[in-house]
């Protein structure tokens, strides 16, 4: 076995160790959007500081990343195709860890909301957005983890069905806040709440972008569609 040889191989061995941590903390982003928008539709509390706490956790995780990532880059001296794989991984958990960011904010004001009468079939139209959202985010990991550019291009095509869902319940809350004042609260904290799965929807085609670019070495030409947002309040917490 030559040096070379013997440096790829402990890079691919090192490689699949973070990438596994990758997949971990994708599966707990993925359960972190479903459990915040569940946590909503059901008004339970428990499930929604869950969420809550669950995001040091996530938090803990980018951290490991980085610094595998940066140990990778610093002991085995990757070629520059290497290099491009190990800095994706380093952005890939960077929008791993805004999501949950936006999760968990979700899940706070999700409790703030159960303080307050319920604005009829919102939740169940912000779970479908947070599905929607849960899916894009899974495709996206695993076009990364195969390797797969199409698989990419489709998580990114999708976004705009997430900026259409959110465009849409922006309506209905203007309509509801139009309607009655005292819909005014809740409905404020329910576009903040579907604004920040918007932002989930825009991080995880990101990272379909970052994929398309690690497999093909150019990001996407064309401008990512999006629809036209009808909503000014652009701001979502983390």
């Amino acid at each position: 076995m030559t040096m070379s040889q013997h440096i790829l191989s402990a890079f691919d061995r090192d490689l699949e160790s973070i990438q596994a941590t990758v997949v971990k903390m994708g599966g707990m982003v993925e359960a972190q959007i479903l459990d915040a928008a569940t946590a909503l539709e059901t008004r339970d509390e428990e499930l929604a500081e869950a969420v809550r706490l669950r995001d040091k956790a996530v938090d803990e995780l980018e951290e490991r990343i980085n610094e595998d990532a940066a140990r990778l880059i610093a002991l085995r001296a990757p070629t520059a195709s290497d290099l491009r794989v190990a800095l994706t991984v380093i952005k890939i958990a960077g929008n791993l860890e805004r999501v949950g960011d936006h999760a968990k904010n979700n899940a706070k004001r999700a409790k703030v909301l159960m303080a307050v009468p319920a604005i009829s079939g919102s939740t169940g139209a912000i779970r479908r957005m947070a599905q929607a959202v849960e899916a894009m985010l899974k495709d996206a990991i695993d076009s990364y983890i195969q390797r797969d550019a199409a698989l990419a291009a489709d998580v990114r095509a999708r976004d705009i069905e997430v900026d259409q869902m959110y465009n849409a319940l922006f309506r209905e809350f203007l309509t509801y806040m139009l309607e009655d004042p005292r819909n005014i609260t809740a409905c404020m904290h329910l576009h903040f709440i579907a604004k920040n799965i918007e932002r989930m929807g825009d991080h995880a085609t990101a990272i379909a972008e970052q994929v398309i670019y690690l497999v093909t070495g150019e990001m996407p030409e064309e401008s990512r569609p999006k629809a036209g947002s009808v909503s000014d309040f652009n701001v979502a917490e983390g």
